[in-house]
């Protein structure tokens, strides 16, 4: 089925929501490009599907990309920590939501920890057990540049963490990761991985922050919500979990257990945008009901 049919049958499409992690998934690992789901995101825009951005990166950074995919959309920022959107989304805001000063028309929900203690609990940790961790905040934007291989630009907007510190280990991480997650456990925390670095965040994760999501768009629409979500790493198997149409973009990491857990889990041929393309349209013309 090509896109022309898809549009004509768009009236009789159900209510689709797409959740999307970023680096790795939608945006290329190394390159950070996305053109290569240009396809599939012109056609959602089409269809008014909205394609809500969850990742592990900062509000700034988000906001950025954001502005160059041409998406307006909700967003989950720093594994969960915060969703942002605008008071166009929704006509009676979620409660405790709050306006983010300085941007006009855009609401907050902060769900995370603040990033202050957060550094504070990491460095207790690296203290208490001896730990050789590196965390964003010990980190310069030379170094930030290094590790992640962002430009000077990008990688200032990454150090503007609010509810999530990326980090490190040296040594052994297997058996550093035990420890830290213990230590994380017993203060409240939980650790996390991306497909770059280790993340110490609080209580939450994309998955909460995506059905909350979704409780607001059915609340709106009146009707049940179809969720799309694609992710490459464990911090986005929660919403992979949760999802109607759960997608592991494909990578370098293989997770065999993971179809234990979604027996209806769907593993992109490709990598990167160019995988996330072709299994949004495909879900799109092929498994929906026209």
């Amino acid at each position: 089925m090509g896109e022309g049919s898809v549009l004509e049958n768009s009236d009789a499409i159900p209510f689709h929501i797409i959740f999307t992690d970023l680096d790795g998934t939608l945006l290329d690992h190394d390159t950070y490009a996305w053109q290569g789901a240009e396809p599939a995101l012109e056609l959602c825009k089409a269809l008014k599907i909205p394609v809500i951005l969850v990742s592990s990166k900062t509000r700034a950074e988000m906001e950025a990309i954001r502005r160059e995919m041409s998406i307006s959309d909700p967003f989950i920022v720093e594994n969960g920590g915060g969703i942002f959107f605008s008071v166009k989304d929704f006509e009676t805001p979620p409660i405790n939501s709050a306006p983010v000063d300085g941007k006009e028309g855009l609401r907050e929900l902060a769900i995370g920890l603040p990033y202050a203690r957060l550094t504070k609990e990491l460095q207790g940790i690296r203290k208490e057990f001896g730990l050789n961790l590196k965390g964003f905040s010990d980190m310069s934007i030379d170094e930030i540049i290094q590790f992640t291989g962002l430009d000077p630009k990008s990688a200032g907007l990454a150090a503007k963490r609010e509810f999530d510190e990326p980090f490190l280990i040296s040594g052994d991480p297997l058996q550093s990761e035990k420890i830290i997650i213990t230590a994380a456990k017993q203060r409240g925390l939980s650790v996390t991985t991306g497909g770059r670095f280790f993340h110490l965040q609080g209580d939450n994760d994309k998955g909460q922050a995506m059905e909350m999501v979704i409780s607001w768009y059915e609340k709106r629409h009146g009707k049940k919500v179809t969720s799309i979500a694609l992710g490459d790493s464990p911090n986005d198997f929660p919403m992979l979990e949760i999802a109607d149409y759960p997608v592991l973009v494909r990578s370098k990491r293989d997770f065999p257990l993971l179809r234990e857990s979604i027996p209806h889990l769907i593993v992109s041929r490709g990598m990167g945008p160019t995988g996330w393309n072709a299994a949004v349209l495909e879900i799109l013309e092929t498994r929906t009901a026209f």
